[in-house]
């Protein structure tokens, strides 16, 4: 699914039912793409709880950079996916989610977006070695529950538990978060599941 955005094209795909219990978009980190290793556990877990998936490269990726831009820019390329996303879903619980930078640009849209939650994985918390530079504020700010899944030994820094709605420290993981998925599954599923009551419809597939 190809996205015309004001600041280009975002290509999105979808895995999944045609009639999910909840939608999930992901997005990846500034230099990475969306079949990052604790992206796709989120995914397998949303999946198995009859969810579909969005996964969505943004536009700054499609284009071969690696510096998002500005972040209304790319705050406005979202919420235009999302909106998208929306139309074709239809009224199903929404969560949206991402990694590194990804998760920035999902707690900074989360009210616009009307998302009922947020998965941020590997937030970066503040510049490697420059504490004083924090990016709180876009966490705290986010106006829905977030739960934050973050390595100890991540150099971008570890959320406070007053910062989110679930702060969770994985012991061992980097900024990466790729040497246990499953423990990253294990930290995503229980939260998740709050949006799976309504049974999914197998009767199709999303399609991508």
């Amino acid at each position: 699914m190809d996205i015309v955005t004001p600041h280009g094209p975002a290509e999105v795909r979808l895995d999944g039912p045609a009639r999910p219990a909840f939608l999930l978009a992901l997005t990846h980190g500034s230099n990475g793409g969306v079949d990052a290793v604790d992206l796709a556990a989120v995914r397998d877990v949303a999946l198995g709880l009859g969810g579909a998936v969005a996964g969505v490269t943004q536009p700054f990726r499609l284009a071969g950079r690696r510096a998002p831009g500005p972040p209304a820019k790319q705050d406005e390329a979202w919420l235009e996916v999302v909106r998208r996303l929306r139309e074709r879903f239809g009224d199903v619980p929404y969560v949206q989610g991402g990694r590194s930078n990804g998760a920035r640009v999902a707690c900074r849209t989360a009210r616009d977006a009307r998302a009922a939650g947020v998965v941020a994985l590997a937030f970066p918390l503040h510049p490697p070695g420059k504490p004083e530079k924090t990016r709180v504020d876009e966490l705290r700010g986010a106006g829905v529950p977030v739960l934050v899944v973050n390595g100890d030994r991540d150099p971008f820094g570890v959320p406070d538990a007053a910062d989110a709605a679930d702060v969770v420290v994985l012991a061992g993981e980097r900024h990466d978060l790729n040497r246990d998925p499953a423990s990253v599954a294990g930290a995503v599923e229980p939260w998740l599941r709050r949006w799976a009551a309504r049974p999914a419809t197998m009767a199709g597939t999303a399609g991508s």
